[in-house]
């Protein structure tokens, strides 16, 4: 049995199609993103430059750094190209009901 502790981070209904919501839950910069009908919770600062990855776009199960175009792997959170190099923490979710719960132990394997 797991002793994750999952806390609210957003709603459903607030994380757009194919879009990412930056929240922060506690002290920790989220992004919260739903791609190809998945949803995930990632770091929204890129390891990169430190700068908020909820502003960049999301496609096909990646998120791309806005200032210089690192591309992420929203499941494992590692860079797909320069010029980051190193992945970025990943969050397990799980969905109740609209709410959208996170742990925030950091589940990157890398």
């Amino acid at each position: 049995m797991s002793n994750e502790r999952f806390v609210k981070a957003c709603t459903l209904s607030d994380v757009p199609e194919e879009g990412v919501l930056g929240v922060e839950v506690g002290d920790t910069p989220l992004a919260i993103v739903r791609s190809e009908g998945e949803v995930y919770a990632v770091s929204d600062i890129c390891s990169h430059a430190e700068v908020n990855l909820s502003e960049g776009e999301v496609d096909e199960g990646t998120i791309e750094c806005w200032l210089h175009g690192s591309c992420f792997d929203l499941g494992s959170g590692k860079p797909i190209n320069p010029p980051a190099t190193k992945p970025i923490p990943t969050y397990n979710i799980r969905i109740d009901g609209d709410d959208v719960l996170v742990s925030l132990d950091d589940t990157t394997t890398s």
